[in-house]
């Protein structure tokens, strides 16, 4: 969020003569625009939201080299500005990218619609018929960065919700959010739903996102979606309440009794799959009289993984494998690119102790053939997820069946994990009576 969109427009309107942009009186507009629209999305019925959700698809294939030739200009701008390998793969779209995205969105619209959905109701002894069931949070904003995936996957899921979104994609995607949220608009104006149920502040700069994390009253609820700093900064500076989604710095625990080839089948696919994502693990933590970890490092090492081993695993390192010496920086570190932290410990307990030391709350997992030893690490982890034997890349919103996911939540209050459909609605209470009173 340390772009200067706001200072370029404000530079452009002065030298054609216009009056300074207003940010402030224009976000806040937009926040009204985006309520009128929340109170119509609240109304559409399911056939019409996953028609929306399936035109949107088509709109996305139809408009792809458009979309992929805006996206070509933010990589070519990001790479002459030095951005990170890491970043330029959140931000890259390519043809399978977008394939993904459709999939995501025809996903979304053969799931169950949560509005309407009764979570329990009663009818009590004096008669009353009252139930509890889940309606559209309302408007949903959305801070986020280099992700232009997300601005889809977000939309897509406010929609089927029956929400209204209102966007900050970051400048690093800028071409890109811009293509994709005028399709997203045209294409919801073209099955007659309001546009407005999609907007962005992206040309406002930073100064529309700070003004959006003070509209209390227009949004409903703020969720950041990026690095520790973009998170940090909605969370302390937001007078909207904000659902946080955390960083990952994510560990696998390797038992004693854990296969070998399934170590590194899981390892391999959990660090190098897509390096640059919040499930993608960082810490490996090895039970000191486990022997999985030469063929587990030897693998990661033919992939290009640079391991970062405290004393007692680098002595157990086969030949010809390189590592450099960990040290605190390592265990706390979400490195999102090809390097990974290793330690080894002497039992469950200590691996729990350096897990609770370090965990960002997110996703950790443990490789065992001991029920024992798996019931406990998942009574006594307290993240948002919790695997055994399988990847940690299966913390994701499509992968867990959801659809999509507008982030994974490592807060206990309201939403945890990866927030789907559900996790977009509140709920209301409705009391039916015929003519009672209280005594």
């Amino acid at each position: 969020m340390t772009d200067t969109v706001a200072h370029e427009t404000a530079a452009a309107d002065a030298q054609a003569g216009a009056q300074p942009v207003d940010v402030e009186a224009a976000v806040l507009a937009i926040g009204d625009r985006a309520r009128r629209a929340s109170r119509a999305m609240a109304r559409a019925n399911r056939a019409w939201k996953d028609r929306a959700l399936r035109s949107i698809g088509a709109a996305l294939k139809e408009h792809e080299a458009s979309i992929l030739s805006a996206n070509t200009k933010d990589l070519d701008e990001g790479r002459a500005n030095g951005t990170s390998k890491a970043l330029l793969d959140r931000l890259a779209l390519t043809p399978a990218r977008i394939d993904g995205l459709v999939a995501a969105l025809e996903n979304l619209a053969g799931l169950p619609d949560p509005v309407g959905n009764v979570v329990r109701g009663q009818t009590l002894p004096n008669g009353l018929r009252m139930r509890q069931v889940n309606v559209p949070m309302g408007v949903v904003a959305a801070i986020y960065e280099a992700r232009p995936n997300v601005t889809v996957d977000i939309a897509g899921l406010a929609l089927k919700s029956g929400n209204a979104v209102i966007l900050r994609g970051g400048s690093a995607a800028a071409h890109t959010n811009r293509e994709l949220v005028g399709i997203l608009r045209d294409t919801l104006a073209g099955v007659g739903l309001p546009e407005d149920a999609v907007q962005t502040v992206d040309e406002y700069g930073r100064a529309g996102a700070e003004v959006l994390m003070k509209a209390r009253g227009r949004v409903d609820v703020l969720i950041p979606r990026g690095g520790r700093e973009l998170i940090q900064n909605v969370v302390l500076n937001s007078t909207v309440p904000v659902i946080e989604t955390g960083e990952g710095n994510v560990h696998i625990y390797v038992d004693e009794s854990a296969d070998e080839e399934m170590a590194v089948n899981i390892l391999v696919n959990a660090k190098t799959q897509r390096p640059s994502v919040c499930n993608t693990v960082e810490t490996l933590l090895m039970h000191s009289k486990s022997t999985v970890l030469p063929a587990v490092a030897r693998a990661l090492a033919e992939r290009g993984v640079r391991l970062h081993v405290d004393g007692r695993s680098m002595s157990a390192l086969p030949e010809g494998v390189e590592a450099v010496p960990a040290t605190d920086f390592d265990w706390a570190t979400e490195y999102m690119d090809l390097d990974l932290a290793v330690a080894t410990v002497d039992s469950l307990d200590e691996a729990l102790d350096h897990i609770r030391r370090w965990s960002t709350g997110h996703t950790e997992a443990i490789l065992t053939n001991d029920l024992r030893n798996a019931e406990r690490f998942v009574a006594e982890i307290d993240s948002a997820a919790v695997i055994v034997n399988a990847s940690t890349r299966f913390t994701d919103g499509g992968e867990l069946g959801l659809g999509a996911e507008v982030g994974i939540s490592t807060q206990k209050l309201h939403a945890r994990g990866p927030m789907g459909l559900t996790e977009l609605t509140t709920t209301k209470w409705i009391v039916q009576g015929e003519g009672q009173v209280r005594g």
